[in-house]
């Protein structure tokens, strides 16, 4: 639609006599975001990261920022806030969108006029992310970490959860006047839209904290974006630890170098060391802010910028696709189907495990309301808003289930009813991931957990790292192709300990690169052997030196990231932390460092030789065996991966009996050979046996001698009645062999084995 159209200017008139008049918007679906019950004040309690930390109570407006649609626009879509003014975004068609804000300035609180732009007026803008595009869609899949992805079987469609720390730098706070209330209300419309534009992926924001940095930054915030990202990240690993989350946001008053408006690592979201990303609050309108977070989250889920020709779904004109590289328009609103085939993929290898986990209710902000989709305390189920409930298990106007319904959704949930105990839910892939199951009690399948840091993997080469199997075989053969192995030890001591852009133990903070001591020189640039003749991430060149060794000449192979460009891909072409170094040693923060794993080898001491240990530092007993210590019969599992049971329990019973029969059978055989044969020795001696009996003198019978027995008794050796030998397992490892009385029982009995 053009900007001039009479139909543009009709909307335009229409809206604008309802703001006019004061009036509501006829808003079909009204969603609250995450508000209160009507009449309560919300009450946000702030951590301020500051000299001292304090906690703020606000007082706002209940039940003010809203998602909806406008009736009579089916295709219509409503982002909506009513805290101070009616401000938002009010989409009527592919071209028609409008954003309403206050025309009033400063403290003012005289809302009664405002301001309607058409999205087209706006003064265009060129933007990008720090992530700068890939040659195709093949090479942004090759940057992807092989072994930190869990490959799945399949995606299954249950709702997803993103909980959202987002943090405003002191810039910010500054750039809203110091103002508390004023920057919180910025950060509350920001993941409002960022709500309702990742919903667009059947994603919903749950908003677990929000912190404001009133007196000084708690990491280093500069224009150089990479720096700010891997220094925010840094400081993310202690908030997660006090404030548990998904991703952590931070938006900054400062503008980055270049075109540059954010930056997050590819795949990092549910990653320890990269889920989060920084974005800047470049716009006047907060919905240019979100638009720019979208994107990077978008990132950590794997997605990459469309290539040309791929966004068909949105116009340029009104904002084209969230994951454009650069847009003419700061208000991009869907995601293109590239991105929504990525996103399929990304699931299925198993990223994003933590968006399954349903959010902790106690940590919403602003606190529990029916509607908001979330499942909070007191509540059976949450499907919206009650003129779109889609559920047929819930009743959307109290949040409680329907008569006869347990359940509405969740990986342990069909048809409204729970799933059985013991039901798988989460498969086991790779060397360091365990399986999860139901519980029968929830609708969701437990928390994904792994093996403890520090098990093996790959048959001894590796340590088990944050659920990965991180070795420099695996990393070669991600930089240069199956062909590809690890170069010799002096291929790292001579190339690393040159300290510039070809080797190095990383950067120093100012430019330069830090040389690696000798100790280190396997923790910096990977170096390899053969493989193809270019590297696969892209916008990278070969860096090949020549090591003498033996008396021959080692070609050593490194790669080298083109100057001016930033990839945001988690350490490219160097290696990867929690790789093994030496023994018990890894690589950490680009140093070798002796590891003793005392954690593990505590867990294990409690395990008894029949389970290994997980990621909360729980035996997770093989098949055969019952937790929490494996120390008594029972399914396997543990208490964090839900109650397991063979996938055929009868069967696994029948061979439980069998197994306490059959040590029975050889005797049983035995006698009734001996037996069934006439006059054989065993026959005779239970008959002379029998005389020997009767042969007593009777009280008052006749006194007779009786014949001695000619009979001697057979004694069965201990091969005839010794316990059953458990049978030899190839497939046997981690320890998880199975107890001799589950010798004889079914393959299925067995935790599944990754496709």
């Amino acid at each position: 639609m053009g900007r001039g159209s009479p139909r543009a200017r009709g909307s335009r008139a229409w809206l604008l006599v309802l703001l006019l008049l004061r009036l509501p918007l006829p808003v079909r679906g009204a969603e609250a975001f995450q508000g209160k019950h009507s009449g309560e004040p919300v009450t946000l309690h702030w951590v301020l990261d500051g000299r001292a930390r304090r906690a703020v109570t606000l007082e706002e407006p209940d039940h003010c920022h809203y998602h909806g649609r406008v009736r009579g626009f089916p295709d219509s879509w409503v982002v909506f806030s009513t805290c101070s003014g009616m401000r938002g975004l009010i989409t009527l068609g592919r071209n028609a969108s409008y954003y309403v804000h206050p025309r009033s300035a400063g403290d003012s609180e005289d809302f009664i006029t405002h301001r309607m732009f058409w999205i087209g007026q706006l003064l265009s803008w060129k933007r990008a992310c720090g992530h700068r595009d890939a040659r195709n869609k093949g090479d942004m899949a090759s940057l992807s970490r092989a072994t930190q992805i869990k490959e799945r079987r399949e995606v299954r469609r249950s709702p997803k959860f993103l909980e959202l720390y987002i943090v405003a730098d002191h810039t910010l706070f500054l750039t809203q006047h110091r103002n508390l209330n004023h920057t919180k209300q910025r950060l509350l419309e920001v993941a409002n839209y960022v709500d309702q534009i990742l919903r667009t992926l059947d994603i919903q924001v749950a908003l677990t904290g929000l912190e404001v940095w009133t007196e000084q930054d708690q990491s280093r915030v500069t224009p150089d974006a990479n720096a700010t990202l891997w220094a925010f990240l840094h400081w993310r690993r202690g908030l997660w630890a006090r404030r548990p989350h998904d991703s952590a946001q931070l938006l900054t008053g400062r503008a980055f170098q270049g075109a540059t408006v954010g930056l997050a690592p590819i795949e990092g979201m549910c990653r320890a060391e990269s889920s989060g990303g920084v974005s800047t609050d470049h716009s006047e309108l907060p919905i240019g802010a979100a638009a720019t977070m979208a994107h990077e989250i978008g990132h950590s889920l794997g997605l990459s910028h469309d290539p040309d020709g791929c966004c068909v779904e949105a116009a340029a004109e009104p904002g084209g696709c969230v994951m454009a590289a650069a847009t003419g328009r700061p208000f991009p609103r869907v995601f293109s189907a590239c991105s929504r085939r990525q996103l399929r993929a990304f699931f299925r290898k198993g990223g994003g495990a933590c968006l399954s986990n349903a959010p902790d209710s106690r940590l919403l902000v602003p606190r529990a309301r029916c509607g908001n989709g979330l499942v909070e305390d007191g509540e059976d189920c949450d499907c919206g808003a009650s003129q779109e409930c889609p559920d047929a298990c819930c009743l959307a106007h109290n949040c409680s289930l329907r008569a006869g319904a347990q359940c509405t959704h969740g990986d342990c949930c069909a048809r409204c009813l729970l799933k059985p105990a013991g039901v798988p839910c989460r498969r086991a892939v790779g060397d360091c991931d365990l399986p999860e199951f139901c519980t029968g009690a929830s609708p969701y399948c437990p928390p994904d957990i792994y093996l403890l840091d520090g098990s093996p993997c790959a048959s001894g080469r590796g340590y088990c790292w944050d659920g990965a199997c991180p070795t420099l075989e695996q990393q070669c053969q991600q930089l240069w192709g199956p062909g590809s192995s690890p170069a010799p030890e002096a291929c790292f001591q001579t190339v690393n300990s040159a300290g510039d852009a070809h080797g190095n133990c990383g950067e120093d903070g100012k430019g330069g690169f830090v040389p690696c001591a000798q100790r280190d020189a396997q923790c910096g640039k990977l170096q390899c052997l053969g493989g193809e003749p270019r590297p696969r991430p892209p916008h990278t060149v070969p860096v090949d030196s020549t090591v003498g060794l033996g008396g021959q000449e080692v070609t050593c192979r490194g790669v080298f990231l083109l100057p001016g460009v930033q990839l945001d891909v988690l350490n490219l072409g160097l290696v990867e932390p929690g790789t093994q170094c030496g023994p018990s040693m890894v690589c950490q923060d680009r140093r070798c460092r002796n590891t003793t794993f005392w954690e593990l080898e505590q867990c294990l001491a409690a395990c008894h030789g029949h389970g290994v240990c997980n990621s909360n530092q729980n035996c997770h007993c093989a098949p055969g065996w019952a937790p929490p210590s494996c120390d008594k019969p029972g399914f396997g599992g543990s208490v964090d991966s839900g109650p397991t049971q063979p996938e055929n329990h009868k069967a696994f019973l029948l061979a439980v009996i069998l197994s306490f029969l059959l040590p029975l059978l050889p005797g049983a055989g035995l006698a009734w050979c001996c037996c069934g044969q006439p006059g054989s020795r065993l026959q005779q001696w239970l008959w002379g046996s029998r005389r020997d009996a009767t042969c007593s003198r009777p009280k008052d019978g006749p006194n007779r001698d009786c014949p001695p027995s000619s009979v001697h008794p057979l004694e069965l050796g201990p091969a005839a009645t010794g316990e059953p030998r458990p049978l030899e397992d190839p497939d046997c490892g981690h320890n998880m062999c199975p107890p001799p009385i589950a010798a004889d029982l079914e393959s299925s009995a067995r935790a599944q084995e990754p496709p």
